[in-house]
């Protein structure tokens, strides 16, 4: 099985969830057989290596000339002219503004071979970067043979298209997050455009919970017979977790991922205020950073928290792995989850985890403590209890050691494996 795999991030390079999903899945994967292109906006050449071909679309050389297709044009928002994204409004204007830049057609295809430049990552340019993205991969769908497409979250789901277009081979998309997630009901509407836009075109659509499967046939009307929900896993290690003690020589309590309304920053330190009126000998630490932070540090200040309260910024490799076997409790207050991978991280090593129970994680994990997370009583009592109660710090931590390996990426790559021979058929 050859797949045509897009993506926003591999490690090293990732801001978040998705790229250590992406490595860990296609590191399955390839050990089940598949062979996986993998394309990335920006390759840096320090990908890390498990047997995925891994691609740039900077190291794409586009040839402008085989792009007079109505067909493709119509998927494309803006389209590049002299160096410059603009509006694309119909094939024959494109044409004619391409004629005013180089005067002759023959000007024009003797400068219509380039590369893109991609920066990668989230920055303000974003929605640029989206279109660029889904140029390059009309040439990469004419180059390379392959049997299904497989695009990872709205950032690529037009080079999908794009690509089924042009090769006529079945497209799955993988809904890692909706804009429901990211933005609550005040959704950006080109993002959800996209979002739909993906969905009606995918032969299948696979989401990473039940959780996210309702918001997709809820809020994008999808059909639910043609969605599968496949979770997320967690590679084990082998042998004792060696925790790390602290310099506090005091409890510390964690709350790792970016600092966004998303993630629920504001609800943790409500819960670590209610905690520190009972017991000022807590260490509350928040590990990340995003849109929310400088509004989190302000609320730390003006509950006179700042003692009891790190800001570690982002964290990501080795460093998350120390941070969690420094802690003695995470815990994960999204507000809308659509997985989460941390609390299976933070379980690996050995530490107790309070999660939301508006997560897809809450649906496979038994041994961690479930709060609504706007119920700050609730979690600041499961803090609580947990920094207090050893017996029921240990039979959490012991039992959800042995369900970590129930929760793993090779059953979740059967399953995908399963979806890519249905749609090929």
């Amino acid at each position: 099985m050859k797949v045509l795999m897009f993506g926003w991030e591999f490690p090293p390079h990732i801001s978040g969830g998705l790229g250590t999903a992406c490595f860990q899945m296609t590191d399955a994967l390839v050990k089940q057989g598949v062979d996986i292109l993998f394309v990335i906006p920006n390759r840096f050449k320090d990908e890390k290596d498990n047997g995925t071909r891994i691609l740039g679309a900077n190291e794409v050389k586009i040839d402008f000339k085989s792009f007079w297709s109505e067909e493709y044009f119509k998927h494309l928002s803006f389209v590049e002219v002299n160096s410059e994204l603009v509006p694309y409004i119909g094939i024959n204007d494109y044409y004619n503004i391409v004629n005013k830049n180089y005067q002759t057609k023959e000007t024009f295809e003797h400068n219509a071979f380039r590369y893109f430049s991609f920066q990668g990552g989230y920055k303000e340019n974003l929605m640029e970067e989206v279109e660029k993205y889904a140029l390059v991969a009309s040439n990469i769908a004419k180059e390379n043979d392959f049997d299904v497409i497989h695009a990872h979250d709205w950032l690529t789901y037009k080079a999908g298209i794009v690509a089924k277009k042009i090769s006529n081979k079945p497209l799955v998309i993988h809904v890692h997050a909706t804009e429901f997630d990211r933005s609550g009901e005040n959704v950006n509407p080109t993002v959800f455009n996209i979002e739909k836009e993906g969905m009606e075109a995918a032969d299948r659509i696979i989401t990473v919970s039940n959780y996210t499967k309702k918001i997709v046939v809820e809020k994008y009307h999808q059909n639910p017979n043609k969605i599968t929900t496949v979770y997320n896993g967690i590679d084990i290690k082998e042998g004792e977790t060696n925790k790390i003690s602290n310099p506090f020589n005091k409890k510390i309590v964690t709350f790792l991922g970016r600092v966004t309304f998303q993630k629920g920053p504001d609800y943790f330190i409500e819960a670590a205020d209610k905690v520190l009126k009972r017991d000022k000998n807590i260490i509350f630490v928040i590990a990340g950073s995003g849109d929310m932070l400088n509004r989190m540090i302000t609320l730390v200040a003006k509950k006179r928290i700042s003692k009891n309260f790190f800001f570690t910024g982002f964290l990501k490799g080795n460093d998350v792995e120390e941070m969690f076997r420094r802690s003695d409790v995470y815990v994960m207050p999204s507000v809308s989850e659509p997985f989460g991978i941390s609390p299976l991280e933070a379980m690996r090593e050995g530490v107790p985890t309070i999660i939301s129970k508006q997560s897809g994680v809450s649906e496979v994990v038994s041994y961690a403590v479930k709060v609504d997370f706007w119920d700050i009583d609730a979690m600041s009592d499961a803090i609580y209890a947990l920094t207090h109660y050893p017996a029921i710090n240990n039979m959490i931590t012991k039992n959800a050691t042995k369900e970590l390996k129930k929760i793993n990426w090779d059953k979740a790559a059967n399953e995908i494996i399963s979806i890519y021979n249905n749609v090929t058929v």
